[in-house]
């Protein structure tokens, strides 16, 4: 009694009601059996079992009792002290030390519980016989069998609920720790999408707006003695932006390699070659050796930026003549060489720079290596131009 009834699980709730019924047809059997006997107090039995429901109903019904433990274990003794009248009275009185088994049981301590349990057993034994004149096996089997079925009954449901409880709160952790989970993944894709459109934008955008650039300075340049060369450089700023926008718009619909939608790897970097070519004064060669393998798209699309990110790179810094793209099938691992003429540099001094300086460029393509379990190496002397090299594995690649 000490929580609300409409709080307890439905079994409970069903055991509580049997427990109401059975007190009920207990007290209704002790006043009707002494009402057909005729006995000279059978209306002092009637009116004691009246007293015991009524008071056993206020336990049920007031809130004091249902929330306060104190109120419930007074309101307890006060039900045993009218059972302990109605036995007095009559003998039929005994039976009704089978529900308050259960509620000492369950308003009591775990011990207390089990000793008034014990107790209430032995006076009902006890006064079972005075009522029959002697005391025989079957009055004493009858209350200590009803006592210890009580206590197994409620030792095994208080497992069962202790088990449920544990079993809930430790599917409410794993829902909570699911829900962490979710966030954290959610959390990481974003980031990790983030760094992607990073890479993307600098393989892409950047890139094609840095030939821009270098093409409308060479413009500037050339205009005052030349209209016509001018009017070239103008002209091919003019394709680069409208390409990169073409670029744009492809890469925002499907983040995919746009060189790569209707061609293979290697058209793709001939295309590439000869674009960088015809931008800038740089003689740009496609070399290409070993037996071609397939590639998954990852690996592909991979290469094709990594060859983007290195010519650029051999466009803004090296001040080369030449550069040579080498594309080598080696059976399990396909490799990519980008080597120029130009005026190299010292690998030791190459400070880290943050992407808002452009800083994209080596870290990226070594990331996009080593995401396909490929390496990335790069051989570079102050003066004598500078070799990348690339390998990666020909059947490993996960989406860009």
């Amino acid at each position: 009694m000490s929580s609300t009834a409409s709080h307890l699980p439905r079994t409970a709730r069903g055991l509580l009601w049997c427990l109401h019924l059975l007190l009920a047809g207990l007290l209704v059997l002790a006043g009707g059996r002494a009402v057909a006997s005729g006995a000279a107090h059978a209306w002092l039995v009637v009116a004691v079992a009246g007293v015991l429901a009524l008071t056993y109903a206020a336990g049920v019904w007031f809130a004091r009792v249902r929330v306060s433990r104190q109120a419930a274990r007074v309101w307890l003794a006060a039900v045993v002290t009218v059972w302990l009248l109605l036995l007095a009275l009559s003998a039929d009185g005994v039976w009704v030390a089978f529900p308050l088994y259960f509620l000492q049981l369950h308003l009591l301590p775990r011990r207390a519980g089990v000793v008034a349990v014990l107790v209430t057993a032995i006076v009902a034994i006890t006064g079972f016989a005075a009522h029959a004149g002697n005391l025989t096996l079957a009055i004493t089997v009858g209350p200590i069998l009803g006592a210890a079925v009580a206590i197994a009954v409620v030792r095994g449901y208080q497992a069962l609920y202790r088990e449920s409880e544990r079993r809930r709160q430790l599917i409410e952790e794993l829902t909570a720790t699911r829900a962490d989970l979710a966030a954290a993944q959610h959390t990481a894709g974003m980031l990790a999408e983030r760094e992607r459109l990073a890479r993307e934008i600098h393989d892409t955008l950047t890139q094609g707006l840095s030939s821009i650039q270098l093409l409308l300075r060479a413009a500037e340049r050339a205009l005052p003695d030349t209209t016509q060369t001018a009017a070239r450089h103008v002209a091919q700023a003019r394709q680069a932006a409208i390409d990169n926008l073409a670029e744009a718009r492809r890469f925002v619909a499907a983040l995919t390699p746009p060189a790569l939608d209707d061609a293979g790897l290697v058209e793709a970097l001939e295309q590439l070659c000869a674009t960088t070519s015809a931008r800038h004064r740089l003689a740009t060669r496609l070399h290409r050796t070993g037996e071609p393998v397939p590639l998954s798209s990852a690996t592909e699309f991979a290469l094709l930026r990594i060859a983007q990110s290195a010519l650029s790179n051999v466009v803004r810094h090296a001040n080369a003549d030449t550069v040579d793209v080498t594309l080598s099938y080696l059976g399990d691992h396909v490799a990519l060489d980008i080597v120029d003429d130009g005026t190299g540099f010292d690998p030791t001094q190459l400070a880290p720079t943050e992407p808002s300086n452009g800083g994209f460029g080596l870290a990226t393509m070594r990331a996009r290596a080593h995401a396909l379990g490929g390496t990335l190496t790069i051989e570079a002397t102050s003066g004598h131009g500078t070799a990348l090299a690339v390998q990666v594995p020909t059947g490993t690649g996960t989406n860009p």
